[in-house]
């Protein structure tokens, strides 16, 4: 189910290089847009922030990068350094960061909301559809690789106590794609609001999260791609102080005929096919990441029922069968005319 890097088709409309001017309790105030790339967390980070000059813009840039660096330091699993790397590899931590902490703690919650929907612990399911050519064998040989690799999922046997991060059993590892990255990005947005600046939006690989609006009260505009053509959008949708992610199957494949999507399902260890595309806005970055994952995994059906009976959490699907299913207050962030 988990996304290994959670590649989104979320794409941020374009943005005018100009002076915005506002009049604050008074006096005119000329704000610029100021946007940086980098690459980080295996995709690309895209932040944009409108301020009064170009030296106190770079400092919020560099400090909410080196803020998703910091994250990515510890929440890798591919990195032998970070914290996630070493809780895969010896299956228990001592003094666990409060980032990793948090990440797992969270994990288990949605595990838990989602009735076991998303779950972390799908890594070893991952390496062996990524790492072999399990989709060429018959299927009673994937039956039983699956079975096996099966006994360990489960995010209930990850403990936490004492300060340690622990597995109940040997061969479970975890995978933090399909929550770390909306964290990172609303981390992100709380660096740059303590540089006093007031309106910004984080983009990181597609995950955003917005702080306040755009100069003028304009809306943060983001614009979702239809699968069937990625040079068009299905819709567009507008924000203000919320996060945004969108899970997809349409993209990133573990085998050749594309019939084997990379979002599996941690209740039968095969890639889910109920939808083509989910896309979820709420108040917290990793909340919209899990959700999103989820959703996909149960189908829209289940998935709109879960995000009806969640404050503040609205949704988009697209089905299997390429109907589009919203979520009762959903409207309430499409452009006109959606």
């Amino acid at each position: 189910m988990v996304n290994t890097d959670n590649t989104s088709e979320l794409l941020i409309g374009s943005l005018a290089i100009a002076a915005a001017v506002l009049g604050l309790s008074g006096c005119t105030v000329y704000l610029s847009r100021y946007e940086s790339t980098r690459s980080l967390m295996d995709t690309f980070v895209t932040i944009t922030i409108y301020d009064t000059d170009e030296e106190s813009a770079s400092e919020a840039l560099n400090a909410a990068f080196d803020r998703i660096e910091e994250i990515e330091k510890k929440a890798s699993i591919f990195d032998e350094t970070a914290e996630a790397f070493c809780l895969n590899r010896d299956g228990y931590l001592d003094n666990p960061s409060v980032d990793l902490l948090k990440l797992i703690k969270r994990a288990k919650e949605y595990y838990c909301l989602t009735d076991g929907y998303f779950d972390i612990t799908v890594q070893p399911l991952l390496e062996l559809w990524s790492e072999g050519e399990l989709w060429k064998e018959s299927p009673q040989e994937q039956q039983a690789k699956i079975d096996e690799a099966m006994q360990f999922v489960g995010c209930n046997n990850i403990s936490i106590r004492n300060n340690e991060i622990y597995f109940n059993m040997d061969g479970m590892k975890i995978t933090l794609g399909g929550i770390t990255k909306g964290y990172a990005a609303q981390e992100a947005l709380h660096v740059i609001a303590d540089k006093g600046i007031k309106h910004a939006l984080v983009n990181l690989g597609g995950d955003m999260s917005a702080l306040g609006d755009k100069p003028d009260d304009k809306l943060w505009q983001v614009s979702l791609v239809n699968p069937d053509d990625t040079s068009q959008s299905l819709a567009t949708f507008e924000i203000n102080d919320k996060c945004i992610a969108t899970s997809g199957n349409y993209i990133r494949y573990f085998d050749t005929d594309k019939k084997a999507g990379h979002i599996l399902s941690p209740r039968t260890g095969y890639s889910s096919s109920e939808c083509i595309s989910v896309t979820v806005i709420a108040d917290k970055g990793g909340k919209t990441d899990a959700l999103a994952t989820a959703i996909f995994v149960m189908g829209f059906e289940a998935g709109l029922k879960l995000v009806e009976s969640l404050d503040d959490v609205e949704c988009l699907i697209v089905d299997k069968d390429r109907i589009i299913h919203k979520s009762s207050g959903m409207d309430e962030f499409l452009s006109e005319g959606q």
